[in-house]
């Protein structure tokens, strides 16, 4: 099942890249015709790659009708081999196309509604394997490569399946996506106007992918033998070879839950493709901080007991202290103090001006200009002249002088 996939990519991008896969890209429409969304519903024109036929004869893609029959013959009459050849005269060129996701054969003579294009926007690979039926002459010639960046399935959880979880894959490897389709082109009555549709085919989902959904598309990897038999014009007749390409895909595989969003059609964000695990920026750590207490609650650090008396203000003092229990070692020991080296006197000194001399780092003022004032007293001190004082003390240099 693929009731939804992702192209939010431009379809120079598109081009470029089928280029850059060695796939041979000859013509392509313009941007404006192709719907650029990451929620690309049924009833959108997507990007369809298909071979084109062009020589002296344009090709017709309603002349399958007509060629029905003649085919029918040749296979009766066992001619299989004109008929599952390209002429080495014919120029096959490959395109890009604007299709309408929905298939309408080429016999509808009325606009269907709604519910009957949704019917067709798949078409299991078990139907084909009968040359009966509806797809008969689509799967003969009109084969075709649907371009996206991934698809949509829904997980059913929940009593009953009731809730449903979108998950979104893609390959592992990023590259764009390659569902095998069919097309066709039909003219409703009384207009000329040519429509162009396609439809997906789905296959049994593989190991990956089988808790999600029982059915998957048909992917194919560029320029495989799978895919290049598939687009190849010249096998007009169905055969177990082209069948045996519609199997599950092998390839590494990336699936994984987004937002709900994206189960109503008319939403559109480019989020819808990535993980609803890794939408967080984790980088900003105030925004990580404050999703984890969202999503685990409050902060379950313990938080220090304090009074109900005590006012919490900041400690502005910036000496180191220890986060160990309330004691003595808590506060910083005093730092030792460092001796100061007397620097050297100047030669030709005098006496008298080694006694005037006196620590700028104490004073910041020169004696000649500012009396002197005691450590703990505010009237000036008295000069003496002698080494020590009557009461014993003696100058500040000379204790510096030790």
């Amino acid at each position: 099942m693929c009731g939804r996939y992702a192209l939010g990519v431009r379809l120079a991008y598109i081009r470029q890249h089928l280029q850059d896969q060695g796939m041979q890209v000859d013509e392509a429409p313009d941007d404006d015709e192709v719907r650029e969304t990451y929620n690309f519903a049924p009833g959108n024109f997507g990007v369809v790659y298909r071979a084109d036929i062009t020589d002296k004869r344009s090709y017709n893609p309603q002349q399958d009708t007509d060629s029905e029959h003649q085919t029918r013959t040749s296979e009766n009459e066992g001619d299989v081999s004109s008929n599952d050849k390209t002429a080495d005269s014919t120029a096959i060129k490959y395109k890009l196309q604007s299709m309408k996701w929905g298939l309408i054969p080429f016999w509808t003579k009325r606009q269907p509604d709604y519910g009957s294009m949704m019917r067709t926007i798949n078409c299991r690979d078990d139907s084909l394997i009968e040359d009966s039926g509806m797809w008969t002459t689509m799967k003969r010639q009109k084969r075709c490569i649907v371009i996206c960046q991934g698809f949509y399935e829904w997980l059913k959880k929940g009593p009953g399946g009731k809730e449903k979880v979108p998950h979104f894959v893609r390959r592992k490897d990023g590259e764009l996506m390659c569902f095998a389709g069919l097309w066709d082109c039909v003219s409703y009555e009384g207009s000329d106007e040519k429509l162009y549709t396609y439809t997906v085919i789905t296959t049994s989902s593989n190991s990956y992918l089988k808790f999600l959904h029982e059915r998957m598309p048909v992917i194919m990897d560029p320029r495989s033998e799978a895919m290049n038999k598939w687009l190849d014009p010249g096998r007009k007749t169905w055969s177990k070879e082209l069948q045996s390409t519609l199997k599950p895909y092998e390839g590494e595989l990336e699936c994984y839950p987004v937002p709900k969003e994206v189960g109503k059609v008319g939403n559109n964000s480019p989020n819808f493709i990535v993980p609803v695990d890794s939408k967080e920026n984790k980088s900003n750590i105030a925004n990580f901080f404050a999703n984890a207490k969202t999503k685990d609650g409050p902060d379950p650090s313990p938080k220090k007991e304090t009074s109900p008396k005590m006012k919490m203000v900041k400690d502005e003092d910036p000496r180191p202290t220890k986060d160990s229990k309330w004691s003595g070692d808590n506060a910083p020991k005093p730092v030792p103090a460092v001796k100061r080296e007397h620097s050297p006197e100047p030669p030709g000194a005098t006496e008298e001006s080694k006694k005037q001399k006196v620590n700028p780092d104490l004073t910041g003022l020169s004696p000649q200009k500012k009396n002197l004032r005691s450590a703990t007293h505010n009237s000036p001190m008295k000069k003496s002249s002698g080494t020590k004082a009557a009461d014993g003390s003696q100058r500040i240099t000379s204790f510096f002088k030790k």
